[in-house]
């Protein structure tokens, strides 16, 4: 009985260092996923700034382009 009492401790200590293992990887997984999730966090927030520059140089080109137009109306230049 002994022996059985041997083998299965011996056991339940190899399955106590599995899961020591296993609770590191996933403890390094779960950093990994939040540098991931920083990641995209900042491409969004990059992509939004590039959206809000398109946006200002579109509104600036509108501009642009009403005066081109008033100012071909004031000379009769419009073909």
């Amino acid at each position: 009985m002994e022996n059985v009492d041997d083998i299965i401790i011996e056991h339940l200590h190899a399955v106590r260092a599995d899961i020591a293992s296993i609770k590191d990887d996933i403890r390094e997984v779960k950093t990994r996923i939040t540098h991931v999730e920083a990641g995209i966090a900042s491409l969004k927030r990059d992509a939004a700034h590039q959206y809000d520059e398109s946006a200002a140089a579109n509104a600036r080109f509108d501009r642009l382009t009403e005066r081109i137009e008033k100012i071909e109306r004031r000379l009769d230049l419009q073909s």
